[in-house]
């Protein structure tokens, strides 16, 4: 059996073991789809992206959860160009093909990666804060409190997610997900999952402090997510919640409440960009299936 080189980059972070890990498969060309797949499925982290020839860019990815293939995923995308960077990857800018079109790639001399996203969309959505709070397991009288100017939307910037404020911190922490209702809920407004945020932060540096949910995606919490953050400054700045004194840089925390922290840098001035730092976990090789081999994988 032939096997290929894997390797796990935390995201969002520069210690270990923290952050949001992604699986990089260097070199896919010569993948199936089937193979790809089961490799996200033995590796067992939110997403793995997977490095391919491109015609149209400097390189092609495409992302895998353990379940399906996804469009785009902001934390594998930076764990992708981190892992580039240790690897020699000289500072600039880059373009990469996606399922979602093509995006543009900074890299930075310091290693930290910025992705610039899809021109944003937000709308709101009716749905209330009883289904809300009961698919979240939340209070809904912290759902309202918070939602006097920044009601719940789903925004996007190249991956759809349903946005929804709350009061306090420890509402996010509180939160107890009834996954099935979450899913419901995501498919009604065709979102990929929901950000659940306040402003009630850990660091006193940082924007906002959130949770995402995303189990119709396969990854029922997601530690620090990528594209979602994007969605958030989007939204953010559609309803003006800073009114005329944007940030140059807002910083989201994400990850605390699954002992992996991490924060996404979001710059919204030019075009929504989405930044960070990576730093490897593991690094080592993985057996590759025969195609439409069911088999589990051996590590």
């Amino acid at each position: 059996m032939e096997t290929t080189r894997i390797v796990q980059v935390d995201a969002f972070t520069d210690e270990p073991l923290t952050g949001n890990p992604a699986g990089v498969v260097p070199d896919a060309d010569s993948l199936s789809d089937d193979q790809m797949q089961s490799i996200a499925a033995e590796m067992a982290v939110s997403e793995t992206a997977f490095l391919r020839s491109s015609s149209a860019a400097e390189r092609r990815i495409r992302y895998f959860t353990p379940t399906q293939e996804v469009d785009l995923c902001g934390h594998a995308t930076i764990a992708t160009f981190a892992h580039l960077h240790d690897e020699g990857l000289e500072s600039g800018p880059t373009t990469i093909e996606t399922n979602v079109g093509m995006l543009e790639i900074d890299v930075e001399s310091d290693g930290t990666i910025w992705m610039s996203q899809d021109e944003p969309t937000v709308g709101e959505v009716d749905v209330g804060y009883d289904r809300i709070a009961d698919a979240l397991g939340v209070d809904r009288a912290a759902l309202e409190g918070a939602s006097a100017d920044l009601p719940p939307a789903v925004a996007s910037t190249g991956l759809p997610f349903l946005v929804i404020p709350i009061t306090y911190l420890s509402d996010v922490g509180n939160a107890e997900p009834d996954m099935a209702a979450v899913e419901s809920l995501t498919d009604a407004v065709d979102a990929t999952g929901i950000y659940l945020f306040t402003f009630d932060a850990l660091d006193g540096e940082s924007t906002a402090h959130g949770r995402m949910f995303a189990p119709g995606a396969g990854v029922p919490e997601d530690p620090v997510t990528g594209t979602a953050s994007g969605a958030v400054g989007a939204y953010l700045d559609h309803f003006e919640a800073f009114d005329d004194d944007l940030p140059e840089e807002l910083r989201l925390e994400q990850g605390h409440y699954v002992d992996r922290p991490g924060r996404v840098r979001v710059r919204l001035h030019d075009a929504v960009q989405v930044g960070g730092r990576g730093v490897t976990a593991l690094d080592g090789s993985i057996v590759v299936p025969e195609a439409n081999d069911d088999e589990i994988l051996e590590a």
